[in-house]
């Protein structure tokens, strides 16, 4: 399934990945506390260590709910482009790292979102790809919020927020260092997503099913049917041009 050039890639890998000792000090330089940093370095560590410096890109299909999607991300700075196929027809969604837009149907005006929007998209796009993994990069920014039980377990919890995008609570096993659930807090109602079906692909490990709850409704699932780490020409995630 994957189609990369792993030898080539490591190449870069070793360009871009801080040394142990500096990462620390990078990271908390752009705001991840000490404690946070820990946290992450141990779920890095757990899921592929420097193999997440080798991603140049990042593509996936899959279901929510039983509509079929597909999706772009880049893993190198913000970019997300999701196209989904539902009953109603094609709605396709993007966000190029400065504002995102929506095609709700083929043929229609596309809707460019507002601040809250964008932030929203920012936020899909850092989480799409592991961003928390990559402070640097997305100018991500940190605390540790302590030890919670959910479910017979224990997680360490860290509050991220990435530069411009909404702040999310991230969830990590403290015995596997997986990241287990990831919580939204900037809402009327709290949204829950539980992480499980970690497989290794290629250098790093995913996981590949997600279950979304909104309040105490009913949970929707999302399940990646396949995913390849190829880049994506950036002029995906921008706004069509139209013809003149």
């Amino acid at each position: 399934m994957l189609k990369l050039a792993l030898a080539a890639a490591l190449a870069g890998a070793i360009l871009d990945a801080p040394p142990a000792r500096a990462a620390s000090h990078h990271a908390a330089a752009i705001g991840y506390s000490r404690d946070a940093e820990k946290v992450l370095a141990d779920a890095r560590a757990a899921t592929g260590g420097n193999g997440w410096f080798m991603l140049r890109g990042w593509h996936e299909t899959g279901h929510v709910a039983g509509v079929a999607y597909e999706r772009w991300l880049d893993p190198l700075r913000f970019g997300m482009r999701v196209e989904s196929h539902d009953p109603a027809g094609l709605r396709v969604e993007g966000f190029n790292g400065q504002g995102d837009w929506i095609i709700a149907t083929p043929g229609a005006a596309p809707v460019t979102g507002d601040e809250a929007a964008t932030a929203t998209a920012r936020g899909e796009a850092f989480l799409g790809v592991y961003g928390f993994f990559y402070a640097s990069r997305f100018d991500a920014h940190g605390q540790a919020l302590g030890v919670r039980q959910a479910g017979g377990r224990s997680f360490d919890v860290i509050d991220v927020k990435p530069f411009g995008g909404d702040a999310r609570e991230l969830w990590f096993d403290r015995s596997s260092h997986l990241l287990g659930r990831i919580v939204d807090r900037t809402g009327p109602k709290p949204v829950t997503i539980e992480l499980a079906d970690y497989r290794k692909l290629g250098p790093v490990r995913v996981a590949f099913r997600e279950t979304i709850t909104v309040d105490h409704n009913p949970p929707q699932v999302r399940q990646i049917d396949s995913l390849v780490f190829t880049p994506s020409d950036r002029a995906l995630f921008s706004l069509p041009r139209t013809e003149p």
